[in-house]
C-alpha cells in the first residue's frame, strides 16, 4: 500500500489555499480506489489489510463528523431563525453589519443566505448576533 507522507507546515499554508476535494469524495468512491488498489497489488507483496480497515474506518469517521457539523449548523440556523421570531414587537439596540448603533422596534425578521437580521421600524437590520439589549415593549413606551 503506498504511504501518504504526513503534511509540513508549508504543505498546510498551501492546502488551505486550495479547493480540496476531498469532501467531495464518497465512502463508494473509496472503496472503488481500495479495489482497484488491491487488484493491481503485486502478489508476492501484497499490501497491509489493517491498514486498509483502518484507512476506510478513517474515512467513515470523518464522513460522520461531515454530515454531523452540517446538521448542527442547520439546527443552529433553525434556532437564531426563532430566536428571531420570538423579537418580533421587542425593542432592541444592537449593531448594524457596518458597526453603527441603533434602535428600535422589531417589525420582520430576514434572511441574508447564512445570517439572520432583525428590521427595526426605522429602516434599519440589525444581525441577531449583534443584538446587545432587548426590551419588552407589553404596556410600555420606547426607551
Amino acid at each position: 500500500m503506498t504511504h501518504i507522507p504526513a503534511l509540513g507546515p508549508a504543505d498546510a499554508a498551501l492546502r488551505a489555499d486550495a479547493p480540496s476535494r476531498f469532501s467531495e469524495m464518497k465512502t463508494e468512491d473509496f472503496i472503488r480506489i481500495i479495489f482497484a488498489e488491491l487488484s493491481n497489488q503485486d502478489p508476492f507483496s501484497p499490501n497491509d489489510s489493517g491498514a486498509l480497515l483502518d484507512q476506510l474506518n478513517s474515512i467513515r469517521s470523518i464522513e460522520s463528523d461531515i454530515k454531523l457539523v452540517s446538521r448542527l449548523d442547520a439546527l443552529v440556523f433553525q434556532n437564531q431563525l426563532g430566536a428571531a421570531a420570538n423579537l418580533i414587537g421587542k425593542f432592541v439596540d444592537g449593531l448594524t453589519a457596518d458597526n453603527q448603533r441603533v434602535s428600535g422596534i422589531v417589525v420582520s425578521v430576514v434572511r441574508h443566505g447564512d445570517s439572520v437580521n432583525l428590521e427595526l421600524d426605522n429602516g434599519w437590520q440589525v444581525p441577531i448576533n449583534s443584538v446587545e439589549t432587548i426590551h419588552d415593549m407589553t404596556g410600555e413606551s420606547a426607551p
